[in-house]
């Protein structure tokens, strides 16, 4: 069960010391935005920084695998007026969102700059700040989005350009930030890169190094006391969802479009199964009959090489690469990337990113690209049907991504536990997922870009205090 505490206006205060100080002793803390209305918040840190009286699992080699979570979600109410629409709330409500609880317990907040001196006061832009302070890696997933409502809401003002926006960013996290959709397709290669399939799919190949008494991931929470049981909400998270062998008994086929977005716009009432477990069966076995065509090919294209070519010293790595997985960079589901099917996904999907997604802001995807806006607003703010399962929950997202990285880290530095004085995790240091696109873009400060007034401000100020 992963116990996911909400903060509302209420708790707010008393909740603070001990937000703020998973804040300072945090390995990384990964973060979600819904809506502008919840922060879901996830701070990771090994025992030894974390809590000493955590137990460590059995071998030495694991024992910096092992994380303390700590999870937060933050109900928000922002004081100026906005809109919404209303599809978007029908939406929300079909989900779950309490809009009951959003008005009568949400914390206030405020967009654009600050409003006199408010670094003296316990709210969510002083909080922010202290996430600055505290100089943490910053875990996203599809993360610009979720950036440009950091910035806007509880920072200041947009800056006018792109460049000047990253410029501020990589100024304000030193520590860097990661996008675990980019980490998903180009490090791990999965075939779908929207966040509950990443999760599953980490935690399934997780349970296999555990089981094969290898190096894995060990995530453990703390135990919190009755008097906190009124706020702390627990999600149930299986290895495999419950309904999965049920799907498997009545032979229900997988749903593509919600195979490879993880939404679909039938919702509750489509008949095909959106469960990720299946989806994740469906995905390994095509893809290992794929691989193994593909490598025989390869083998008999080798064999009927000429020797003079000298084939086995000129090929590379690379075509070996290409040879297994068919094709240059992460690997793809061809099913739905069809411009019928975004088209579709463009018409159905109500626009919920309006509240949060400045005007120009989603300039950043463009018409070639496969996955359309609404598409990817979809899969930042669609929670999975309840009547099929899925892991989507507030809060429970920002878990999701930060398990996620926990899991590509370990990986990446394999029995290297030397991580040196560069980045945290280089392949994937400051650099955030754009759809459709083959390179990132770069969170970095170029000798063209210059910080924005705000932020040189609100820097002294952080510091200043």
């Amino acid at each position: 069960r992963v116990p996911v505490v909400d903060v509302q206006s209420d708790n707010f205060t008393e909740l603070w010391p001990s937000m703020v100080l998973a804040l300072r002793t945090a390995t990384f803390v990964a973060v979600d935005t819904l809506c502008s209305m919840e922060l879901p918040l996830a701070f990771l840190s090994t025992p030894y920084d974390r809590c000493s009286h955590i137990t460590l699992h059995t071998l030495p080699l694991q024992s910096d695998n092992t994380y303390l979570c700590q999870v937060y979600n933050l109900t928000l109410l922002c004081t100026e007026d906005y809109i919404i629409e209303p599809q978007s709330v029908q939406f929300l409500v079909q989900h779950g969102f309490d809009f009951n609880k959003q008005y009568s317990q949400g914390i206030p907040y405020h967009k654009g700059n600050d409003k006199g001196n408010e670094n003296q006061s316990q709210s969510v832009r002083t909080f922010f700040l202290e996430l600055i302070r505290a100089k943490k890696p910053l875990i996203l997933h599809n993360g610009l989005i979720d950036l440009v409502f950091l910035y806007q809401c509880f920072y200041a003002h947009l800056p006018d350009s792109l460049c000047t926006f990253t410029a501020d960013l990589s100024e304000m996290f030193p520590a860097g930030i990661y996008d675990t959709k980019y980490a998903s397709e180009f490090e791990t290669r999965f075939i779908a890169s929207y966040l509950e399939y990443a999760y599953k799919k980490c935690k399934r190949e997780n349970c296999k190094l555990k089981d094969s008494s290898s190096q894995h991931l060990t995530v453990e929470f703390c135990n919190y006391p009755t008097s906190m049981s009124h706020y702390i909400d627990y999600r149930h998270c299986s290895l495999e969802e419950e309904s999965r062998n049920v799907g498997e008994g009545n032979k229900v086929s997988v749903c593509e479009k919600f195979s490879a977005y993880g939404w679909c716009p039938k919702g509750v009432k489509c008949p095909q199964s959106h469960n990720i477990d299946l989806i994740i069966d469906e995905d390994d076995k095509l893809w290992e009959e794929k691989r193994k065509k593909r490598k025989h090919k390869w083998k008999r294209r080798k064999n009927m090489e000429c020797p003079t070519k000298a084939f086995g010293q000129e090929s590379s790595g690379k075509e070996m690469e290409l040879a297994q997985n068919g094709e240059e960079g992460p690997p793809r589901k061809q099913g739905c990337y069809g411009p019928a099917a975004a088209m579709e996904l463009a018409e159905i999907t109500p626009n919920k990113g309006k509240s949060k997604v400045p005007a120009g802001v989603g300039s950043v995807n463009h018409p070639d690209s496969p996955e359309t806006e609404a598409a990817c607003a979809a899969e930042k703010e669609t929670h999975g049907p309840p009547s099929q399962g899925g892991t989507h929950r507030a809060g429970f997202d920002a878990f999701m991504t930060g398990y996620i990285m926990a899991y590509v880290w370990m990986l990446k530095k394999g029995k290297n536990m030397d991580t040196g004085a560069g980045p945290w995790l280089p392949e994937c240091h400051n650099k955030l997922y754009l759809s459709g696109k083959s390179v990132p873009l770069h969170i970095a400060k170029s000798l063209f870009s210059k910080s924005s007034k705000a932020h040189s401000q609100k820097m002294k100020l952080a510091w200043a205090s």
